[in-house]
């Protein structure tokens, strides 16, 4: 059984893109000894930063059309899914965010998916700062729209600030407490200091580079380097926990 994993956030720019090249990364790593196949794909009609990835073989897929999910179009995702001997991963834009949720529980994607031996697996991303309230709607509106049909992973992107709302975090909170049972795993990822890891780490996603071609690259100081190595491992321990993967 493979994963079809599909990342939806309401919230633009609060990393969507880190998420779909991070998870797709350690799929690669994970299966490196059986060299199994991954579908990558972007749907996002405005921001295709997961397609600039040139050593992720990504697709660039345009699914909506007058803010509607053009049908032909998702044929076209579920005719490669069914071909697909791995897993697939799928990057979504906010602007079609509403239109593609509610497209998978009206057209019951989460069956068809099943019916091909595959299970469905909806990434959203919590950040903290001025996008923290917006993307806890996001969250609360994807897992209500699809609840019970597909299993949830939550990643929580502290880049912004903290995700703490009136001194608790994000596991205090109501809105995590009502859905705790449809979530699967909580992925935190590490806070970086600005000045150093933080810095590496941007110019990196700013090249559409991933972690192992920046390691690699004899252009970067052998201490940044370093620092994305220990990045990319302390990444991957966490993605480790989460069993599904």
């Amino acid at each position: 059984m493979s994963n079809i994993h599909i990342i939806l956030q309401g919230k633009g720019g609060v990393g969507k893109s880190l998420v779909a090249s991070l998870l797709t990364q350690y799929l690669i790593h994970k299966h490196s000894d059986t060299n199994k196949p991954l579908t990558l794909i972007d749907t996002d009609p405005l921001n295709k930063t997961f397609s600039r990835y040139k050593r992720l073989p990504v697709q660039s897929l345009d699914i909506l059309e007058n803010d509607q999910i053009n049908q032909r179009r998702f044929d076209e995702i579920i005719e490669l899914i069914a071909q697909s001997k791995g897993d697939t991963v799928i990057d979504n834009g906010a602007s079609s965010f509403i239109a593609l949720s509610t497209y998978i529980k009206e057209m019951e994607i989460a069956e068809v998916i099943k019916s091909l031996g595959h299970k469905l697996v909806i990434h959203t991303i919590i950040t903290g700062g001025q996008a923290f309230n917006d993307t806890l709607v996001g969250f609360a509106q994807i897992v209500n729209h699809l609840k019970g049909y597909a299993q949830f992973i939550i990643w929580l992107n502290p880049y912004w600030g903290e995700i703490m709302a009136d001194g608790k975090p994000f596991e205090q909170l109501t809105v995590y407490k009502a859905n705790k049972e449809q979530i699967t795993a909580l992925i935190q990822l590490p806070v970086q200091k600005q000045e150093t890891f933080g810095h590496d780490l941007s110019t990196m996603l700013n090249q559409n580079m991933t972690f192992d071609e920046a390691i690699a690259d004899p252009d970067k100081t052998i201490m940044t380097r370093q620092r994305l190595k220990i990045m990319k491992d302390d990444i991957y321990k966490r993605l480790d926990a989460a069993v599904i993967l």
